[in-house]
Parts: structure tokens; C-alpha cells; sequence
């Protein structure tokens, strides 16, 4: 592991920092739970809604440009930050309060591994980081296992609609896919969620479009998105955005579950 996280501070080698500890990262407030730390946690953003039981803990703001005020009101002795430059004003000025922080990106599936290591081992709670860790990483492998011989769909994953975004190849979604069997037809391009064009969407002939279950409907009552040749026969995959929408502690649920969607003559196979 790396002693500095992605702002270039240094991480906590030990649990000395962890009496009170906030999350502003929702896949850090989650991982903090399955890992049996959640008793340290004083406060966390408002976006963290997994686990249920996250509920209990005080909501301080938002994750990203958080008020630093109200974190401060909590009197931590430990914050986790989402690593993105938004975030770096608000990494300062806790340091400068005396307040340790860990910034960190978790955008890809090893992002997410080096997220548990690190909070395991600034909590004490390492054996139960490796444990998940491991789980994780084992379903994953037989997931990929299980999918490499198959034939891999073409396929496209539009995050959102106005702008028209599209998942990357800079995105643990892609990763996911990959492991599922199938190639995301716009795996060449590095941002986890670049913006395209439904003209091309519509060039790059996608064999499915995977999306939530109601928004198939809506894209298939589009006059614009009829110029993709999928969208046009109806050929969705639905996911569910509570198990794939965020790169935690369920990424190897969501690997099964789009491996089952793509493939079903694997379900009973899969784990």
C-alpha cells in the first residue's frame, strides 16, 4: 500500500485517530459498517444510504465541498473524503483544525480493495478489512471464471441523459462488465462517464442497452434514441441501480447479477 492517499497526506498507520470518526464517502461509510467499525463513526454525508443502519448515524451535509462547520461540530478525530479536487479546500482546512483526513478515489475495483486496507488498518479492524476484501475479490474471479468463454454482447451503458453520458472505460462499471461477459462499445474512452452523442451510440451499434427498469421505456419513446438499432428492437438489459450503482462492498452482487442478465444459461452456476 501506498502511505499517502490521493491528496498526498499521510495515512494512518495505526487506529490512534479513530475514537470519533466522520465519512463523507458514501462506499467508506458502507465498508466502515461491513467491517464491524460503524461504533467509531460520529457523523457521515447525507448521501450514504447503505447500509440501513446508516440512518442512526448524524448526517453532516453533502460529501463533496462538505461544511466544514458542521464537521467540526462533531469534533472528530478522523475524517474520509472522496479524493476529487472539489474536495482538496475542505482537506486543508480540516488539517489546519488538527483533524486527520483520508482522501481517496474509488472509481475502480482496485480503488475499492486499497479503500478497505486502508480504513482496516486506520480503525483496527485489518482482518476484518482482508476478510471482505477476499470475499469480493473470490465471487469476482468465479464471476469472470465462469463468463470467459462465453460470447460477449456488445454493449452500451448510457449513465445519463441531458448531457447524454455514457459509462467509460475509466468506470468500475466497465470493469464489472467485463467480468460479466460483455464489452462495453465504449470501453476506449477514459473517463468513467464521458459525454457522447446519440449519433454515435447509434455508429457503434451496440447488440444491448442496459439501464434501470423504467427508463428502457422512456428511451424507446424518444423519437431520438430510435436511431439505435437496439433501442429500436427493445433489446434491454435491466440492472438495479442499488446493487451496481456504487463501487462497494456489493461488487461482487452486481458482477452476478449483470453475469445473470447477460448470460442466463449460467444462473444456475453462478454464485
Amino acid at each position: 500500500m501506498a502511505d499517502t492517499d490521493d491528496f498526498g497526506a499521510p495515512l494512518p498507520t495505526d487506529a490512534r485517530f479513530a475514537a470519533r470518526v466522520v465519512s463523507l464517502n458514501p462506499a467508506a461509510t458502507e465498508a466502515i459498517f461491513t467491517i464491524g467499525a460503524d461504533s467509531l463513526l460520529v457523523g457521515r454525508s447525507r448521501w450514504d444510504e447503505y447500509p440501513k443502519a446508516v440512518s442512526r448515524i448524524a448526517a453532516l451535509g453533502d460529501g463533496i465541498r462538505p461544511n466544514i462547520e458542521a464537521v467540526l461540530a462533531a469534533r472528530p478525530t478522523l475524517v474520509v473524503l472522496y479524493a476529487t479536487a472539489e474536495n482538496r479546500a475542505a482537506a486543508d482546512a480540516l488539517a489546519r483544525a488538527g483533524v486527520r483526513t483520508i482522501a481517496l478515489r474509488v472509481d475502480r475495483i482496485a480503488q475499492f480493495h486499497r479503500l478497505l486496507a486502508t480504513l482496516g488498518r486506520a480503525l483496527g479492524a485489518e482482518a476484518n478489512a482482508r476478510i471482505v476484501s477476499d470475499s469480493v475479490q473470490s465471487t469476482l474471479d468465479r464471476v469472470r471464471s465462469l463468463t470467459a468463454s462465453r460470447p460477449r454482447p456488445r454493449v452500451v451503458w448510457p449513465a445519463w441523459e441531458s448531457p447524454l453520458l455514457v459509462i467509460g472505460g475509466g468506470s468500475y462499471i466497465d470493469e464489472l462488465l467485463t467480468i460479466a461477459g460483455a464489452e462495453n462499445v465504449f470501453h476506449d474512452m477514459d473517463a468513467p462517464s464521458p459525454p457522447v452523442s446519440i449519433e454515435e451510440i447509434a455508429k457503434r451499434d451496440p447488440d444491448l442497452v442496459i439501464t434501470g427498469a423504467s427508463r428502457g421505456a422512456k428511451l424507446s419513446a424518444n423519437p431520438s434514441w430510435q436511431a439505435i438499432r437496439a433501442v429500436r428492437e427493445t433489446r434491454f438489459i435491466v440492472q438495479d441501480p442499488s446493487v451496481t450503482g456504487r463501487p462497494s462492498v456489493v461488487l461482487g452482487m452486481a458482477a452476478v447479477q449483470l453475469a445473470r442478465a447477460l448470460h442466463p444459461e449460467l444462473r444456475d452456476s453462478l454464485p
